[in-house]
């Protein structure tokens, strides 16, 4: 995996104060995208064990609640395996803080073959067990038509802010925010 960039204080990715993590990579290409600067899966920078321990010592902070991954795509093929380690990592180690995740993916699409029981790629897998470690997902491309600057943590009209640890519970999705 690949990063574009790390913020050690951010309050705009999500509740309160946190810390987020740009992953480098897009297979979605939104029109007027915020961040194109993350499409290329070349890009950036290397994700490194020394780069990982600084990710996780900017966690270990008693005012940090929030940890966001963002990107690029952070459940583009590419990036999934180093997520999934990233989520589980910070769910062991903070389990008080929150997991926040921005996807192009919605949220059915992921979840379909499971809920229909049928086959799945390793990758759909990883996709469902990212998921499952995360408190919030923001799912959905960017679509420049549905642009709302009033919309809480996300951009555009189609995209929802979904509480995936009561949504995995009633087994039906339960907007985190509306």
């Amino acid at each position: 995996m690949r990063y574009s960039s790390m913020r050690n204080l951010d309050i705009s990715n999500g509740e309160g104060v946190g810390v987020s993590l740009f992953v480098q990579g897009c297979p979605f290409h939104c029109k007027n995208c915020f961040n194109s600067d993350t499409w290329d899966f070349n890009g950036g920078k290397e994700w490194t064990e020394e780069v990982k321990d600084k990710f996780m010592k900017l966690i270990d902070r008693p005012y940090i609640k929030r940890v966001s991954l963002l990107g690029g795509e952070c459940l583009a093929d590419q990036n999934l395996d180093e997520v999934l380690e990233l989520v589980k990592q910070i769910r062991i180690s903070y389990p008080e803080k929150s997991i926040w995740l921005y996807t192009g993916y919605k949220i059915e699409d992921i979840f379909y073959p499971y809920i229909i029981n049928q086959p799945m790629t390793c990758e759909q897998r990883k996709r469902i067990d990212v998921i499952r470690y995360v408190d919030v997902l923001v799912d959905g491309e960017y679509i420049d038509e549905q642009k709302d600057l009033t919309l809480k943590w996300r951009g555009s009209k189609n995209q929802n802010c979904i509480d995936v640890k009561k949504s995995l519970a009633q087994n039906k999705m339960v907007l985190y925010c509306d």
